[in-house]
């Protein structure tokens, strides 16, 4: 918000920065953090509560180590999009943004972990109220570095950075001093360096990854192809606002969809296959009227909306019109996150990535391309291709759930904390 009152460039290379980071790095990370949704949910549901430092400490380690070569990826941003034929003057302002973003790529990775390893006992309360206090410190960073300090949308992004190490270390705090820290993390174990449960980790955090990365990039590759429409800096402003609130209005189905991925997990890894089903079906009827909710409000603030986000009328005026197709999509995104929840609570990640894969890239991206190249929609149909996925993921998720069997499901929870000599059995 802060970059789109610099000017329109300035708006233009932040967001093609911001899509190109969560496709490349952050979207990456989140991904490879979302495996403790089931490695430390069905734990906790078994009372193996040891077990949940030493899965967090894994995915620490494996997940700072990924973060080396995903910050490179970043250093030369600005590069990478003037070689994928992006407009010089949006690439060169994207590379500084992306540039400062870099260290706060690692505390993401510890964010991820940290998170999960709170949520899984049912601790949310303290990640309200530190999430809030980083919240009010961003929004007073953005202000000393973007306005006060001269340094444009680079202070924004540095501003980014300083935010998710503060809250990395809110959360290391009250690890350190709280009763889930010391029930569940005992100092740093030798067990989290075992190299065969490293590689049992991976084998569900890499399915994890594209089964969150696949969607992330559909929706971020909308952005970089709307640089290659007529009007580029204006298109890639209008969807890069556009996706920001989608991902503002996110945090609401992805709370649900941590919670019954919490839920779900929990009750498996306990043997209660029945009482996971009902938490499916109340998770359900919750989406659907905080979804319908969201849309009503998206499409009553169409008018005001793009205000925040810049001062000129052609931006405004095209935020207005986008707004009614993102109601739609924000719709229909409160039911896949609560469905894919309940999956990543099941540890179905890997028939997710398949589903997200034939979703996004066989119907949604090509049916963007229709839409907006072909039948001169421009932004608007890019948007609308992502809607075409979604409704073909959420129509396979709903399939997938009705046919399960709970206590099957139950049972490989069941075996997946097992532990033998040490080690996980891998269900």
């Amino acid at each position: 918000m802060f970059a789109g009152h610099l000017g329109e460039l300035s708006l233009s290379g932040a967001s093609v920065a911001a899509s190109f980071a969560n496709v490349t790095g952050f979207s990456v990370l989140l991904g490879m953090g979302s495996a403790l949704d089931t490695f430390c949910g069905q734990s906790y549901g078994a009372r193996q509560y040891d077990m949940l430092g030493t899965h967090t400490q894994r995915a620490i380690i494996v997940l700072l180590i990924t973060g080396v070569p995903l910050a490179f990826v970043l250093a030369f941003t600005g590069q990478i999009l003037i070689a994928l034929g992006q407009n010089p003057e949006i690439s060169s302002e994207a590379g500084l943004y992306a540039q400062w973003l870099i260290p706060g790529l690692f505390a993401y990775g510890l964010l991820q972990c940290l998170t999960r390893f709170l949520q899984t006992q049912n601790v949310v309360q303290i990640l309200v109220v530190c999430s809030g206090l980083t919240f009010l410190l961003h929004i007073m960073l953005c202000w000393f570095l973007v306005q006060t300090f001269g340094l444009g949308h680079k202070g924004a992004a540095l501003a980014t950075s300083i935010s998710y190490w503060f809250n990395v270390a809110l959360l290391a705090i009250y690890v350190k001093v709280s009763e889930a820290g010391r029930r569940s993390w005992h100092g740093w174990s030798r067990d989290a360096l075992k190299l065969n449960d490293v590689k049992v980790y991976l084998k569900l955090a890499i399915p994890s990854t594209f089964m969150t990365c696949l969607e992330y990039w559909a929706f971020e590759m909308v952005v970089l192809l709307a640089g290659f429409l007529p009007d580029p800096k204006l298109e890639t402003s209008i969807l890069s606002i556009s996706l920001n609130t989608m991902w503002m209005v996110y945090t609401i189905p992805s709370g649900l969809s941590n919670a019954i991925s919490i839920r779900v997990s929990n009750e498996l890894g306990a043997g209660n296959p029945q009482a996971a089903r009902l938490s499916v079906y109340i998770s359900g009827i919750m989406c659907l009227t905080e979804g319908l909710f969201i849309a009503i409000i998206t499409v009553l603030v169409r008018d005001i909306w793009g205000y925040l986000y810049s001062s000129e009328k052609k931006v405004v005026k095209y935020v207005s019109m986008m707004m009614p197709i993102l109601a739609t999509s924000d719709f229909m995104d409160g039911i896949q996150c609560t469905l894919s929840g309940a999956a990543r609570g099941c540890g179905w990640q890997k028939i997710c990535s398949v589903i997200n894969l034939f979703a996004y890239y066989a119907i949604g991206l090509p049916s963007a391309v229709t839409f907006a190249f072909v039948l001169k929609i421009g932004g608007k149909g890019l948007w609308l291709g992502i809607i075409c996925a979604m409704a073909v993921q959420i129509f396979a998720l709903v399939v997938m759930m009705l046919r399960t069997s709970w206590d099957e499901e139950a049972e490989k929870a069941q075996a997946r904390v097992q532990f033998s000599d040490g080690s996980i059995t891998s269900a």
